[in-house]
């Protein structure tokens, strides 16, 4: 089926649409992952190795969805997870994912290099919204950035800690945003990239402005544009972090700390002493090192390991509602969902998100419908059959 005529209902299917509408560079950054993209395949693929025991006869005309994520009410367990440049996929774009999250009732995660401030987004109503960081060297302008979260509301604090280096993204070296790029490579991923998208030209490269990292702007006042913020942030990068490092953070954040990108029961355990209430079994959506284990195939062990003492979440290859029963299958008490909504916000702007967030609850419940169940606590390993998922 065309793209045009495409009704979108899927991830998938704004991916197609998204693809036709953004411009290449664009398009690969969310869609890409490190090296060959082995692990990119395999975050969505072991989903498919986890059967979901159907149960007939029950009564399900009473089925809730509802639940907590570190003191965040939610319709359903999952969260909008921090996408870097996301402003930069349709106009404001973290504005409009912020506005369809609340209308549906789920947590926006709001990352450190987004294209919109920390102040734009609480400017777009009363409700909390989280927001992702990274450690930087600089630890005053980490101290200053937390402080500019607290006074909008934010209370919880995503920490991201498996970017000690950029991961190698084969894809952005190609279009020329990454790498060291040639003059020519910075031409070919800008202005004429642009002139082939004229929809997006105008949306977002002329409508769309400022183009800066909202969050940072303050520290990079030479920078004018995404590229230029990317290679502050890349030096800002602190491959020197520990664990003692996050209980530096845990002392001076009041608020919920979740930690973001666990790969090991052992990490794991770790995050858990230097004070998380919650951990995040990620690979950076595959964008870090390729060839490691997706993220729901370490999920089992990483839940055994601290389910007792923190709430596990996952991301990394979620694309529906029965993905998300999946995981809670496997120990999850919650996920968060990346590129999904960013397909859908280029593809169709809010709306888009909107759609995806109605679309998901529904195949959650549908689900535990025909898997004889009707809370989120019924959702047990013995709900479903996992065939050939690696340790």
């Amino acid at each position: 089926m065309p793209t045009m005529n495409l009704v979108p209902v899927t991830p998938d299917d704004y991916r197609r649409v998204a693809e036709r509408k953004l411009p290449r560079f664009l398009f690969d950054y969310v869609d890409g992952g490190a090296y060959s993209e082995v692990t990119l395949r395999s975050n969505v693929a072991d989903f498919a190795k986890i059967a979901p025991r159907q149960q007939v006869m029950r009564d399900v005309s009473n089925i809730d969805t509802a639940g907590q994520m570190v003191g965040t009410a939610c319709a359903m367990p999952v969260a909008l997870a921090p996408i870097g440049m996301g402003g930069m996929l349709a106009r404001r774009a973290e504005v409009q994912a912020k506005r369809a999250a609340d209308s549906a009732g789920v947590p926006f995660t709001l990352s450190t290099v987004s294209i919109c401030a920390l102040e734009e987004i609480a400017a777009v109503s009363d409700k909390p919204f989280w927001f992702q960081l990274y450690m930087l060297r600089d630890r005053d302008i980490v101290r200053e950035i937390l402080t500019r979260a607290w006074d909008v509301g934010v209370r919880t604090l995503v920490f991201t800690v498996d970017l000690a280096v950029v991961g190698e993204r084969y894809r952005d070296v190609r279009n020329g945003i990454a790498g060291g790029a040639t003059a020519w490579g910075r031409l070919r991923a800008g202005p004429l990239s642009y002139l082939t998208h004229p929809g997006w030209l105008v949306d977002v490269g002329i409508k769309g402005k400022p183009h800066t990292f909202g969050n940072l702007a303050a520290y990079v006042p030479a920078a004018t544009n995404p590229t230029e913020y990317r290679e502050w942030v890349g030096s800002q990068f602190d491959a020197s972090v520990t664990w003692t490092d996050i209980e530096w953070l845990r002392g001076i954040w009041k608020g919920k700390l979740v930690i973001k990108g666990v790969l090991s029961a052992e990490d794991a355990v770790s995050a858990v002493g230097a004070g998380a209430d919650a951990v995040v079994v990620s690979n950076h959506g595959s964008r870090q090192l390729d060839g490691v284990a997706s993220s729901i195939s370490v999920l089992p062990q990483v839940s055994k390991a601290v389910g007792k003492h923190a709430e596990v979440f996952m991301d990394g290859g979620v694309r529906s509602g029965l993905d998300v029963y999946r995981a809670k299958a496997l120990g999850a008490d919650a996920v968060m969902i990346g590129r999904p909504w960013t397909y859908a916000v280029a593809a169709k702007r809010q709306a888009g998100v909107t759609n995806l967030l109605a679309t998901q609850p529904r195949e959650l419940r549908v689900a535990m419908a025909l898997c004889g169940v009707t809370k989120l606590s019924d959702i047990t390993r013995e709900t479903v059959a996992v065939s050939n998922l690696p340790a």
